[in-house]
C-alpha cells in the first residue's frame, strides 16, 4: 500500500475564474470571446463555456432538499416514475387484452384514449376487466364535453368491486383550452367554467385523480421553446384556477385536480433544468392563492403533478432508428428531472401505427434506465451543477416574465382568443425551421449524416390527423397551432426524388490538393443526399478533362467540383467550360475568387454557409425543367 495518500488540494491547487479567462483568452489568439464561445439560445439568454462556484452562490434553491417547498428538486425524496404507454381504443376487449400483457411487461400506468360515442357502464367493465386498478395508474382521454360522465361511469364500476377510493391514481385529461389551440373552437370562459365544476364534481369520490389538463406537450409539438412551453403552461394552469376560483370553487381544491403534461426534446441539460424550474414556480403561483391557509397545507397543495411526453417534433420518417436516440435523451432528461410519469414514443410513430417491436422498444427504454441505470435510485442527481442549476434559474427568469406578459394581456384564455400564443409559437417554429434548413439545428439523418441508399416512402402508413375522441373535427374560428416536425421539408426532397422517373446523379470531381477534395467531397455527398440523390464518389482525377469524361459516362446530371480555393481559379473556369452544355455544374466551397468565377458564368456554389433545403429545392427545380 502507497504510504502517502493522494492530497488533490495541494497536488492542484485552486485555480481562479480570472486564471481560467487569462488563458482562454490567449488560447483563442485574438479571436472574439463572446462570439466564439458564448451560446445564445432560444430561450432568450446566454450560455457560457464554464461556469464556477461564485455562479450560484447567491441561489437559494441549491440550499433545499428533495421533497422541500418549492420543489425545485422534486415533490419527493424518491425518483420514482411511473412507466406509461398509452392505448387508443378501438375495441374494449382488444383494449384490455393488450393493457393486461403491457402490465405484464413493466408498465405501470396506462393511458386509455377514448371514443366519446362508446361511452357506456359495460364498455368500462370490459376494457377495465382485470386491471387491478389500485396497484396500477390509470389514465383517460376523451371528449371534453363527456369527462364528467366518464368519471362518474369509473366511481360506478370502482365501487362496484368494492376498491378502496384512497389508493386509486388516476387522470381524465380535461382541458378545453387544447382544444381551442388545436381545432380553433371558440368556447366561451363560461362554458369552460361549468364543465370544469362538473368535471371536479364528478371526482369527488376519487381524491387521487387529476382530472385538469395542462397539455403543454401541444405546444412542443408545435415547435415551442422551452421557456415558451413553460411560461405557457404556468399561465395556462393559472387561468383554470381563476375561473373556478371566480365561480366558487376553493383554489386549493382546484390546484390538487390539476396534472401538467409537457413534451421533452433533445436539448438534454435545458429539459432537466426546465421541470426544476416548472416545479419551483408552479409552487409560488399556487401558493399566492393560499396566504390564509396554514403553512403545512399551502405547501402540500403547491406541488406540482407533471406527466412528460417524448416530443415528435424532431422525429423522422428517413433514418428512423435515430429516433430510438432522441427519445432515451429525452427519457433520461424527463427522469433526471424528476417527473412523476413519462411516456417514451415508438421510434416509428410518426409514419405508421406503431407495431409490438416499437412498443417493445419504448417501453424498453425507461426499464433500462430503472433497472439497469438506476436512474430511480437517486433523486435530483444534477443539483450543485453549476450549470444546471444556472440554467434552472435562467429558465425560470424568462419562463416568469412570459407568464406576467400573459398575465397583463388579460389571462392565458385571453391570449389563445386573440391568437398571441398561436402566433408567437409559429414565429417560432419558422425559426426553428429555417435553422434546421441552414444545419444550425441538426436532425441526424435527415438534414445531416443521411442515410444515402434508404427509401422511405412505401413505410409510410399514416391516416390524415383527426381528432381521436370521436369529437367534431371541424376547425372552428380561432387561429390554430402548427402542426409540423423538423424533418417534413427534407423527407418531402426525398419523396419527390422517390418518386421521380429517374433519380438524380450527383458526381463528385475530385482533382488537386489529397486534404482538401476529400473533405469537400465529403461534405458534398452528404449535402445532395439530403435530396436523395445518387452520389457518386472518386478518388481523383488527374485533368478536369479526365473527371468530366467518367461524369458523363456515368450518367451523371450534377458535377460538383471538389478542390481547394487557390486550385479553383484554374480549374472551375476549365470544368464550367467542358461541363456547362451536358451537367449542372457545382462548386464546392467559398473561394475568395468567387466573384470572379461568377463572372465567367459559374452560379452555383455550396458551403457550409449555404441554406441546404433552398438550395436543394433549387436543383431539384432545375433538374425538372
Amino acid at each position: 500500500m502507497a504510504k502517502n495518500k493522494l492530497n488533490l488540494l495541494a497536488d492542484f491547487p485552486a485555480v481562479t475564474t480570472q486564471e481560467w479567462m487569462e488563458k482562454i483568452v490567449a488560447d483563442l489568439k485574438g479571436a472574439d470571446f463572446d462570439k466564439k464561445l458564448i451560446w445564445k439560445t432560444n430561450e432568450g439568454f446566454s450560455v457560457r463555456p464554464f461556469y464556477r462556484t461564485e455562479d450560484i452562490e447567491n441561489l437559494e434553491i441549491t440550499n433545499l432538499l428533495p421533497g422541500e417547498f418549492p420543489y425545485v428538486r422534486g415533490t419527493k425524496t424518491t425518483n420514482e416514475w411511473h412507466i406509461r404507454q398509452e392505448i387508443k381504443v378501438e375495441d374494449p376487449a382488444e383494449a384490455n387484452k393488450k393493457a393486461l400483457d403491457i402490465l405484464n411487461k413493466g408498465v405501470t400506468s396506462i393511458g386509455f384514449k377514448i371514443n366519446k360515442k362508446d361511452l357506456s357502464a359495460a364498455f368500462i367493465a370490459i376494457l377495465l376487466h382485470g386491471i387491478q386498478a389500485e396497484s396500477v395508474e390509470l389514465n383517460f382521454q376523451t371528449c371534453i364535453s363527456c369527462s364528467a360522465d366518464l368519471l362518474t361511469l369509473l366511481h360506478n364500476y370502482f365501487k362496484s368491486l368494492n376498491y378502496d377510493p384512497m389508493k386509486l391514481h388516476g387522470s381524465v385529461n380535461f382541458d378545453p383550452i387544447s382544444k381551442m389551440l388545436l381545432k380553433g373552437k371558440n368556447l366561451s370562459e363560461e362554458e369552460i367554467t361549468q364543465k370544469a365544476i362538473a368535471t371536479i364534481e364528478a371526482a369527488n369520490q376519487l381524491p387521487y385523480y387529476r382530472v385538469i389538463g395542462v397539455n403543454a406537450l401541444t405546444l412542443t409539438n408545435a415547435g415551442a421553446h422551452i421557456t415558451q412551453e413553460l411560461g405557457y403552461a404556468l399561465a395556462w394552469g393559472n387561468q383554470y384556477i381563476a375561473m373556478l376560483d371566480e365561480a366558487g370553487i376553493d383554489p386549493a381544491t382546484a390546484a390538487k385536480r390539476i396534472k401538467f403534461n409537457f413534451g421533452v426534446g433533445s436539448n438534454y441539460f435545458m429539459e432537466i433544468a426546465k421541470f426544476r424550474a416548472a416545479r419551483l414556480l408552479w409552487a409560488l403561483i399556487v401558493e399566492k392563492y393560499l396566504e390564509e391557509e396554514v403553512e403545512e397545507n399551502r405547501q402540500a397543495v403547491s406541488k406540482m403533478h407533471i406527466h412528460a411526453e417524448t416530443t415528435t417534433f424532431n422525429m423522422t420518417v428517413f433514418d428512423a432508428n435515430v429516433n430510438m436516440l432522441r427519445t432515451q435523451t429525452e427519457a433520461m432528461s424527463a427522469s433526471i428531472g424528476g417527473v412523476d410519469s413519462l411516456t417514451v414514443l415508438p421510434y416509428d410513430c410518426v409514419y405508421k401505427n406503431a407495431d409490438d417491436f416499437s412498443e417493445r422498444i419504448a417501453r424498453n427504454q425507461q426499464l433500462l434506465l430503472k433497472e439497469e441505470s438506476h436512474f430511480d435510485k437517486v433523486t435530483d442527481p444534477s443539483a450543485g451543477s453549476y450549470y444546471i442549476e444556472t440554467l434552472t434559474n435562467e429558465i425560470a427568469k424568462q419562463a416568469w416574465k412570459l407568464f406576467l406578459d400573459i398575465e397583463e394581456q388579460g389571462g392565458f384564455l385571453a391570449a389563445v382568443k386573440s391568437g398571441s400564443v398561436q402566433k408567437n409559437i409559429k414565429e417560432t417554429a419558422d425559426s426553428r425551421l429555417k435553422a434546421i434548413s441552414s444545419r444550425k439545428e441538426v436532425l441526424l439523418g435527415t438534414n445531416q449524416f443521411p442515410n444515402f441508399t434508404e427509401s422511405a416512402s412505401q413505410k409510410v402508413d399514416l391516416e390524415p390527423h383527426t381528432c381521436k375522441c370521436g369529437c367534431s373535427n371541424e376547425h372552428g374560428q380561432l387561429e390554430t397551432l402548427p402542426c409540423v416536425r423538423g424533418g417534413e421539408e427534407f423527407e418531402a426532397l426525398r419523396f419527390a426524388t422517390e418518386k421521380a422517373a429517374k433519380r438524380p446523379k450527383a458526381f463528385m470531381l475530385t482533382i488537386g490538393n489529397l486534404a482538401m477534395r476529400l473533405a469537400r467531397a465529403q461534405f458534398s455527398s452528404n449535402f445532395f443526399a439530403c435530396a436523395g440523390y445518387e452520389i457518386i464518389d472518386n478518388l481523383g482525377f488527374n485533368t478536369v478533362d479526365e473527371g468530366v469524361k467518367a461524369a458523363e459516362k456515368a450518367g451523371a446530371d450534377i458535377i460538383i467540383l471538389c478542390s481547394s480555393d487557390e486550385e479553383y481559379e484554374t480549374l472551375a473556369p476549365e470544368a464550367y467550360k467542358l461541363a456547362k452544355d451536358k451537367f449542372l455544374f457545382v462548386v464546392a466551397g467559398a473561394p475568395a475568387s468567387m466573384d470572379d468565377l461568377k463572372a465567367q458564368g459559374i452560379q452555383h456554389f455550396i458551403n457550409v454557409r449555404s441554406n441546404v433545403l433552398t438550395t436543394l429545392q433549387e436543383f431539384n427545380r432545375l433538374l425538372n425543367n
